[in-house]
């Protein structure tokens, strides 16, 4: 996610996300100021997380998201901040 979106609960708001769609993964700040999140779940989950990733949090404004997708699950237990 680019745009305003360090600094603004963007993390903690798409962990909550996360758990209430039972998708895993992690959310980390980049040095660039962008947020990088990789996460897995259900397509449709994986959906509305994508869907609510492109306006984030209250305080975020989200300028850009790039979404890639890969056949190789990594098996993560839980949805974390980084």
């Amino acid at each position: 996610m680019h745009g305003r979106v360090q600094g603004v609960f963007f993390r903690h708001s798409a962990r909550e996300k996360a758990h209430e769609l039972s998708i895993t993964g992690f959310a980390r700040n980049e040095a660039d100021g962008s947020v990088y999140i990789e996460a897995e779940g259900e397509e449709n989950a994986l959906e509305k997380f994508i869907a609510w990733c492109r306006i984030g949090s209250d305080l975020a404004k989200v300028e850009k998201i790039d979404v890639s997708y890969s056949n190789e699950l990594k098996h993560f237990n839980d949805f974390v901040m980084e």
